[in-house]
């Protein structure tokens, strides 16, 4: 089978800010444009044979910047999260929201109101990758390299499924801004070859957080440790 590059999409104004963009229409900040940049150069040295992106203006921005000749293909099945009633609010203020710790501890039964709920957003975002593994892999051989960018918590969540985890433990998995994780689907069993790389080292220093050090930055958040 295939192998998928999962590319998360650059820092935005709202991870800087700290605010839970969901599907509203955020753009990339300075830094988040410079992350595309830099993964570009790492990612135009590879045969990718296709490109496919959550249609959210990030992503798409993201990928533009990082291979500016690529036909990009766009797939709603790696749309960010629903978030619903919850976009475009604080996460400090989100984390005093009695939803949060079910979203942190078990996020399987997490339904935002007015959104998704987020075993309904791993199901359909897990498909989608394996339904376009199956498609590159029929249509260019199982050597193909292909990439797919999308957001924090989904591609968190496609690690885990390739890694066998229950999704209440997805929460562990980290996928900064502009890192690359990398899955190789085979008939019998996914191989988790990357994760998280190629983030900068600089944000594994402890950033303040509005939260507790336990909880994961929902939506992804700006950095490591930061919300």
């Amino acid at each position: 089978m295939a192998t998928v590059l999962l590319l998360r999409h650059g820092r935005t104004t709202a991870n800087a800010s700290g605010e839970l963009a969901g599907r509203l229409p955020v753009d990339l900040d300075e830094t988040g444009r410079g992350q595309a940049v830099k993964a570009g150069a790492r990612l135009r040295a590879l045969p990718l044979a296709a490109v496919v992106s959550s249609p959210l203006k990030r992503c798409r921005n993201t990928v533009e910047l990082a291979l500016p000749d690529a036909d990009v293909v766009e797939e709603d099945g790696l749309i960010e999260c629903g978030y619903g009633d919850w976009e475009g609010k604080q996460l400090k203020e989100l984390a005093k929201d009695p939803l949060w710790p079910v979203v942190q501890q078990h996020p399987s039964a997490a339904n935002f109101p007015n959104g998704e709920g987020m075993a309904e957003m791993s199901a359909r975002a897990v498909r989608a990758v394996r339904d376009w593994d199956a498609k590159i892999t029929a249509e260019h051989g199982p050597e193909a390299l292909w990439l797919a960018c999308s957001h924090g918590d989904v591609i968190k969540a496609i690690i885990a499924d390739a890694l066998g985890l229950h999704l209440d433990q997805f929460q562990r998995i980290v996928a900064d801004p502009a890192s690359i994780s990398v899955i190789r689907y085979t008939p019998t069993r996914p191989f988790v070859v990357r994760v998280n790389e190629g983030g900068d080292l600089g944000t594994l220093v402890p950033a303040k957080s509005a939260t507790t050090d336990s909880d994961a930055a929902v939506g992804g958040g700006a950095a490591s440790g930061a919300v």
